[in-house]
C-alpha cells in the first residue's frame, strides 16, 4: 500500500508541475512574452559593448510606453554575421507583427527579410540601415555627418596637416562604409595637406582594433593621429598608443562613448569623440516598428542625433545624458 501510495503522489506532483508550466510558466525568451501584447522582435549588432545595452533600454521604454512585447538580443561579437542570420530566422517563427534590425551585413539578411515581406511583416532598421527598399524605416546617426565632423576636429588638432591612419569596425555594414567614408571624404575634399596613409578593420573588437593601430603607427613613424569608427575601434587604438608610449605624439579620435573612452577623454589622453544618442534610437525604432504595424506612414529616415565632446564639455548637461558608459 505504501508503494501505491507513493507511486499516486509522484503522479499527482507531475501533473501539477505540468499543469504550472504550461498555463504559468515561463517561455525561453529573453523577455517574457505576453501572448495579448503585440511582440516586436528586435536583433541588434551584438552586446559586447555598453552602446548595445543602452540601445536595449530604449527598446524597452518604448515596448512599456506603447504596450508592446519585444524581445532583444543579438551575437556575441559583431563578427557573427552567420549567428546573427540565425537570429532573424529564430524570431520570424516566433510570428512577430513587426521587426527591428541592425544588420552586421545588409546583404546577408536578405533572405530572411524577404521572408519577413511576403508575409506583411514590416522591418524597421536601427543603427545600420539594410541595401533594401524591403525596409521601411532606419533610425540611426546621421553617420556620414558624424564622421565628417571627427575628421574636422582631428585637422584642427594636428594642424591641418600630416600623416593619419584609420581604424573601422567594418566594411560590410552600413554603419561601417558610412563612418568611413564620411571621414575620407571630409578629410580629402577640405585637408589637402592630410594624408590618410593607412585603413585597416578591426571587427569592433578591442585587441584586434589594437593590432591594427599598432600596425598602422609601426609602418608609419611619423603619424600624428588615428581614428577610431567605433566604441570597440576607438578603445583598442587607444589601448595601442598607450601600449607603444604615445600618448600626446598620436592624436586619437573616436565614436561613442564607452567607459575607457571617457575615462581617457577626460584625463586629455584622448581629444574627443562623437557620441550617438542610443536610447533614442532604441526608442524610435520599437516606435516605427509598431507604426508601422498600425499600418500608419513612418519615416523612412529618423535621424537619432550626434554630440561632440571632449574634455571641456564631457560633463556638461548636453553632453553627460548621451554618454553610455
Amino acid at each position: 500500500m505504501k508503494t501505491k501510495k507513493k507511486i499516486v503522489m509522484a503522479i499527482l506532483l507531475i501533473t501539477a508541475l505540468f499543469m504550472i508550466n504550461g498555463c504559468g510558466g515561463q517561455p525561453n525568451n529573453q523577455l517574457e512574452m505576453d501572448s495579448a501584447k503585440p511582440y516586436i522582435a528586435v536583433i541588434a549588432k551584438g552586446f559586447q559593448h555598453k552602446f548595445w545595452q543602452t540601445v536595449k533600454k530604449g527598446a524597452e521604454q518604448a515596448a512599456e510606453d506603447l504596450g508592446v512585447t519585444i524581445t532583444f538580443e543579438g551575437p556575441d561579437t559583431e563578427a557573427q554575421i552567420d549567428k546573427q542570420v540565425e537570429m532573424l530566422d529564430a524570431a520570424m517563427s516566433k510570428n512577430p507583427v513587426a521587426i527591428c534590425l541592425a544588420a552586421l551585413d545588409s546583404r546577408a539578411v536578405l533572405s530572411a527579410l524577404e521572408k519577413a515581406q511576403s508575409r506583411g511583416i514590416p522591418v524597421v532598421g536601427f543603427d545600420s540601415g539594410v541595401d533594401s527598399d524591403i525596409v521601411v524605416a532606419t533610425a540611426a546617426t546621421d553617420n556620414e555627418a558624424a564622421a565628417a565632423l571627427a575628421a574636422d576636429k582631428l585637422a584642427e588638432a594636428i594642424g591641418k596637416k600630416g600623416e593619419i591612419g584609420m581604424v573601422v569596425h567594418d566594411q560590410v555594414s552600413t554603419t561601417g562604409r558610412a563612418r568611413r567614408d564620411g571621414f575620407i571624404n571630409r578629410i580629402e575634399s577640405t585637408y589637402p595637406d592630410i594624408d590618410i596613409v593607412e585603413v585597416l578593420y578591426g571587427e569592433g573588437d578591442h585587441t584586434k582594433s589594437a593590432d591594427a593601430a599598432k600596425a598602422i603607427m609601426t609602418a608609419h613613424p611619423s603619424l600624428k593621429a588615428i581614428y577610431g569608427s567605433n566604441e570597440g575601434s576607438a578603445i583598442g587604438v587607444m589601448l595601442a598608443v598607450e601600449e607603444m608610449n604615445k600618448v600626446g605624439k598620436v592624436q586619437v579620435v573616436g565614436f561613442d562613448s564607452g567607459k575607457k573612452q571617457v575615462d581617457s577623454i577626460r584625463s586629455g589622453d584622448m581629444l574627443g569623440a562623437v557620441t550617438q544618442n542610443p536610447i533614442q534610437i532604441g526608442y524610435k525604432a520599437v516606435e516605427a516598428a509598431y507604426r508601422a504595424y498600425q499600418g500608419e506612414t513612418v519615416q523612412k529616415t529618423i535621424d537619432t542625433g550626434f554630440e561632440w565632446y571632449d574634455k571641456n564639455n564631457v560633463d556638461s548637461d548636453i553632453i553627460k545624458d548621451l554618454l553610455y558608459d
